[in-house]
């Protein structure tokens, strides 16, 4: 049964399908390896054992008597703790939230339930979505199954250290700046930012309505690929969802190079580390030996991104969760008995230090006076890097570039330089402020043992082809990283 956690999506799909495989089997070793193994990564908030397998026997019971609600029937899947889960706890790692229960589904949580996906849900995150190495949760610090001395990357640190630790075959995330794709890239997994408006957000708890994302991990291309195609589509709950072409999970697979016109960045332009800049000059040439065209690009606009993507956002989380004020639901503390002390008191004690430092950095830049000189400007800078991505894309089949500047730093490495965090996202929140996809594919370990990942970027709602290029990838002798499988 120990073998059975180290399946990739892929062979547990196909073993599920031909009988090979129960899922109440696959299920009963994955909670054995999160028994074993999550004491040390802490990737769960609460792991509720009777109700996972009694998802798990309601599906094999399905298969024998012939009624599989579909192919994907009894696959585990890992659930965020902002997407809300109808009689589940949505606590967002906050302890404003700490014991709210869910009264609805997320849109994304009815498909996958239509689907039979098995749920393990309330996976660790940073408060509300805030932050890049899941170290500001109110409850705990998750860490990287590669070394547990680092940080898996953020927000999502929970959902991708569950899936590069063997405790589950894909899970979701949510990304507004890079909070998928940069810890998939830190702990070696595949992590999609889609499109903005191909998935619903209807369920997910808004951090920054204008930029976040629901998207997938994964332990290979095709459980993303899968996920994406029953995930996205047009939400009458959701007005920010696109009226497109659904996604089709039909990939290229096997690239030809030949022709093709890569964007790369110059690495002198960013303070890449040593054995990033190294793999992915080793990519670039390896697929300029295959027939790749590069194109180097102009990205001076990049260098604006976080200031333009950090007033932005906080700008609207400011607005967001001025809903949670002690009255409604959440936190509540009581004192002297004034309005006003009431939503202050709630709120102090609700909130962490970074929720609190973005709050206010959004309500400035919201307020009389500076509204046209922070949030008005950001807003037009915006529209620049959206336009520069449309430009990119007429010359580019798709953009090649490290997902982050370095591979995952020490816990308690950077908390005390918030600006210096939020410098570990200067390669991924353009990409969110555009509206673009991406995806973040193991690009191979450093010298340090450590993963190492490779965004790939293309133009709006070509998901196809941004995942037919990853699948290829991954074809690349280099880009091979395997995940631990003992957790020191």
């Amino acid at each position: 049964m120990k073998d059975l956690i180290y399946l990739t999506y892929s062979e547990i799909k196909k073993k599920l399908n031909d009988g090979s495989l129960t899922s109440k089997n696959l299920v009963s070793a994955y909670i054995k390896r999160i028994e074993d193994t999550d004491s040390k990564i802490k990737a769960f908030l609460a792991v509720d054992k009777t109700k996972i397998l009694r998802q798990a026997e309601e599906s094999d019971n399905r298969r024998k008597e012939g009624k599989q609600l579909s192919l994907f029937d009894g696959i585990p899947i890992g659930i965020k703790d902002n997407i809300c889960i109808r009689g589940e706890i949505t606590s967002c790692s906050s302890k404003i939230l700490e014991n709210f229960v869910s009264p609805y589904d997320a849109t994304v949580i009815s498909k996958l339930k239509q689907k039979g996906f098995i749920f393990f849900p309330r996976l660790n995150m940073d408060e509300f979505a805030m932050g890049s190495s899941t170290e500001n949760s109110a409850f705990q610090t998750s860490k990287n199954p590669f070394d547990p001395e680092r940080i898996p990357g953020g927000s999502s640190g929970g959902s991708a250290a569950a899936v590069a630790a063997s405790m589950l075959p894909v899970s979701l995330g949510s990304d507004t700046g890079g909070s998928i794709r940069q810890p998939a890239s830190l702990c070696g997994i595949w992590g999609l930012k889609p499109t903005y408006g191909r998935v619903s957000r209807y369920g997910l708890v808004a951090y920054a309505s204008s930029l976040d994302q629901i998207g997938p991990f994964s332990n290979d291309m095709d459980g993303i690929s899968d996920l994406l195609e029953i995930l996205s589509g047009l939400d009458p709950k959701d007005q920010t969802t696109a009226k497109v072409n659904p996604f089709e999970s039909k990939l290229v697979s096997e690239m030809d190079w030949k022709g093709k016109k890569i964007g790369v960045m110059k690495t002198e332009d960013f303070n890449f580390s040593d054995d990033i800049n190294k793999r992915y000059l080793e990519i670039l040439k390896s697929l300029e030996e295959k027939g790749a065209t590069l194109v180097p690009l102009d990205f001076s606009l990049l260098k604006y991104a976080i200031p333009v993507y950090y007033l932005i956002a906080t700008a609207e989380c400011s607005s967001n969760l001025s809903r949670f004020d002690g009255i409604r639901y959440g936190l509540r503390k009581e004192g002297s008995g004034k309005l006003d002390d009431l939503y202050a008191d709630s709120r102090t004690a609700g909130f962490g230090n970074e929720v609190k430092r973005r709050i206010l950095l959004g309500t400035f830049s919201l307020s009389s006076g500076y509204y046209d000189a922070y949030y008005g400007k950001a807003q037009k800078a915006r529209v620049l890097i959206r336009k520069q991505y449309a430009e990119f894309f007429k010359s580019v089949d798709v953009i090649l570039q490290p997902t982050s500047p370095t591979t995952a730093f020490k816990v308690g490495e950077k908390t005390k330089d918030p600006i210096q965090m939020y410098q570990a996202d200067i390669l991924t929140t353009s990409v969110n402020l555009s509206g673009v996809p991406a995806i973040s594919c193991p690009a191979g370990l450093d010298s340090n043992g450590l993963p190492i990942g490779i965004q790939l970027t293309t133009s709006h709602f070509d998901e196809v082809t941004l995942l037919s290029f990853a699948k290829s990838i991954a074809k690349l002798e280099i880009c091979k990283t395997p995940l631990p499988k003992e957790i020191s």
